[in-house]
């Protein structure tokens, strides 16, 4: 009887906190739904709309400016940081294992700063961010780094620190090589960013799941990357593949629930995800002995005991925001089907089923607005792609221009295939938190296992000269 009483209390209790989200979510509307209800009620319609429409036109029109000022002073701000491109030439011999890359992104790349109220929302001052990439132009592999040029020498001095045989220098933006992708342009292209499959609580598969950790010899090595440079490097003249991973240290924060403004961040959310798979296994019930009259009692199954640890784990580490972009780009004459759908299943070695996984989404095919009735046309298909082009360009994931106002996110209550017929809608880019360790998974520098000719490293070795010499 214990157990059916308090599995109704859990029920009852799940009930209230789902009211108590709809209540916080949608608070505005109840408000107005309560006001407008006392207007008919008592006949104040001209009331209303002499004194509280102004009032309502004034509230409306101040937050419109203030978010158009936001947007202004930040894009003012971003459009005074110099961008350069770090082209990073691997050692010959690479030994150590991507570990040495998480300590690179750790010293690096988190430039977590708190900003004041004047530097926000007066200046627009915005935090760093940077674009790892790996990209093949006619099967040559190449790394890059886009940061901006205050941390360059930063980048350049923590790459040596973890691998003092690399080469870094500043080359020229690939992209802009490729003009524009249009009926009459030489190129074609195909598109999309990765999301993750399940909340960002649960971790991708790492390279410590591969057992890189340990350092085995080379023979021994599985190398999740090993895939993604084999592809790249298969690629023929006319063809390139782009892939870029866009970081931030994280910002994300989440409503904390039971407070209208309450907000916490990707740690505590990743608690509470925790809290909610083991829920079916948790009961409270009556407990004299105890200070509150009620024990807890968990009897999780032991195959979720390596989830739960791989999100706590997960937690252990410094998180980043991250935005990921995939590129296929070829010349008209060049360009392969068979290609484009390889570089959208080279992410598959990421998965874990009981952890999470990386897919596509935002496709510059047909699909993209999910509407399989009235399909795009190539020339609507061609814009797509050539927008892609251009976010790929802009490195664009955490301050959009001003156009993203009109994206398929905020226009979700429109159905898009009446839309399309008028205007295409913008994407929407997903971002998600990975670690440090699930970075240095999906960008690091393959062991000499991988024998890929069209991936170009530092063919010599320095070394310092011997002590002997005649002065």
């Amino acid at each position: 009887m214990a157990e059916k009483k308090g599995g109704g209390g859990g029920g009852f209790d799940s009930f209230l906190d789902s009211l108590e989200e709809i209540i916080i979510e949608n608070w505005f509307w109840i408000i107005l739904l309560i006001i407008g209800y006392f207007i008919f009620r008592y006949e104040l319609q001209y009331t209303t709309l002499r004194i509280i429409l102004p009032i309502a036109g004034v509230i409306l029109l101040g937050r419109i400016a203030w978010t158009l000022w936001v947007h202004y002073v930040q894009q003012d701000f971003i459009s005074g940081i110099d961008f350069v491109l770090l082209e990073i030439v691997p050692p010959r011999e690479v030994l150590r294992s991507p570990k040495a890359m998480e300590l690179f992104f750790t010293n690096a790349l988190y430039h977590w700063s708190m900003k004041g109220g004047r530097e926000e929302w007066w200046q627009g001052a915005v935090w760093f961010w940077f674009s790892l990439e790996i990209v093949s132009i006619d099967g040559q592999v190449h790394f890059y780094i886009r940061t901006p040029t205050r941390i360059r020498g930063l980048i350049e001095t923590q790459m040596y620190a973890q691998y003092p045989q690399a080469q870094v220098k500043a080359v020229e933006d690939y992209t802009l090589a490729v003009d524009k992708i249009s009926p009459d342009s030489a190129w074609n292209a195909w598109g999309c960013e990765l999301k993750l499959e399940k909340h960002e609580a649960f971790p991708i598969k790492t390279y410590v799941d591969f057992g890189l950790d340990k350092d085995p010899k080379e023979e021994f090595k599985v190398d999740p990357i090993s895939p993604v440079i084999e592809l790249f490097g298969s690629l023929q003249k006319g063809e390139q593949m782009w892939m870029q991973i866009v970081v931030r240290p994280s910002k994300k924060e989440y409503h904390t629930k039971g407070s209208f403004f309450g907000r916490h961040n990707w740690v505590v959310e990743s608690e509470i995800q925790i809290r909610k798979l083991l829920e079916p296994y948790t009961r409270h019930h009556i407990d004299p002995t105890q200070p509150s009259g009620f024990a807890l009692e968990l009897r999780a199954p032991g195959f979720l005991e390596d989830t739960v640890k791989a999100i706590k784990n997960k937690t252990t580490k410094l998180g980043f925001d991250t935005g990921i972009r995939v590129m296929y780009i070829a010349k008209k004459e060049s360009f392969s089907l068979e290609s484009r759908r390889n570089i959208r299943l080279a992410w598959r070695q990421y998965a874990a089923p009981h952890l999470n996984a990386l897919s596509r989404v935002n496709a510059t095919q047909g699909d993209a607005y999910n509407s399989s009735f009235f399909g795009l046309t190539s020339e609507q298909v061609m814009v797509l792609a050539d927008r892609m082009l251009h976010e790929y360009r802009e490195r664009g994931f955490f301050h959009l221009p001003l156009r993203h106002v009109f994206n398929d996110h905020n226009l979700a209550g429109i159905p898009l295939f009446l839309v399309k017929k008028f205007w295409m809608p913008y994407f929407h880019p997903p971002t998600f938190v990975l670690n440090v360790e699930e970075l240095a998974t999906l960008w690091h520098f393959p062991g000499q296992i991988l024998k890929v000719p069209t991936l170009e490293r530092i063919e010599s070795k320095e070394a310092s000269p011997p002590t002997n010499l005649p002065i």
